[in-house]
């Protein structure tokens, strides 16, 4: 697979994950991973060094990942995100129409305290296009939040039933936007954007009404 590279220098590189793909093996060691994927290309150039995730995807998200050439700075990535140093976002279609232009969503997630920002961009008929800006690092928090205040994404299937919304799309509406961070290794602060993937932007136009 010919994976985007959004950013690139000597210690990171931020790719452009497609949908449908895990970040790393789960516990069955799925061998076609976005890691594996990385790794072998480098291997089958010549390049010794190996790529290590500093976060992770869930498998229907598509977006900015990023990743350490090696493990120290790996470690010093992975605290920013400890930190809550990172700034994320993500931009979600929602079902319904959510009658605010932004918002807050504070739910506990699995015990520990979650938070998620939002701002709405657009009110379509049957959903919303906005940001979200998760200010924890729970898993599936989105996910988890938008379905907790009765707008489940759209092409929601694990937290939502689908037979419950009209309105359906071939995978889970989601994609990570903008990351922004203090570069480990030089200190300046880095922001990194993707552009909605071509399968979004083709949803949009189909459901235009």
């Amino acid at each position: 697979m010919n994976i985007p590279i959004a950013y690139e220098d000597d210690w990171l590189v931020v790719v452009n994950k497609p949908a449908g793909l895990l970040t790393i093996p789960t516990p069955k060691k799925e061998s076609r991973t976005l890691s594996n994927i990385l790794n072998q290309e480098l291997k089958s150039n010549g390049i010794t060094y190996r790529l290590h995730p500093c976060h992770r995807l869930d498998r229907e998200t598509s977006g900015l990942v990023i990743y350490a050439k090696g493990k120290s700075a790996q470690k010093k990535m992975m605290e920013e995100f400890k930190k809550r140093k990172v700034k994320k976002i993500y931009i979600a279609f929602v079902q319904g129409k959510i009658n605010q232009n932004n918002g807050q969503i504070k739910k506990n997630i699995d015990g520990q305290s979650a938070i998620t920002r939002f701002r709405v961009l657009e009110q379509r008929r049957k959903f919303t296009v906005l940001e979200a800006m998760p200010l924890t690092g729970r898993k599936n928090q989105i996910r988890l939040h938008f379905k907790a205040i009765g707008h489940p994404l759209v092409g929601e299937t694990r937290f939502a039933f689908r037979r419950d919304y009209a309105l359906r799309a071939k995978r889970l509406c989601l994609h990570a936007k903008s990351l922004e961070f203090i570069h480990p290794i030089t200190q300046k602060t880095l922001t990194v954007d993707s552009q909605l993937p071509a399968d979004l932007g083709e949803f949009l136009k189909s459901n235009s009404n």
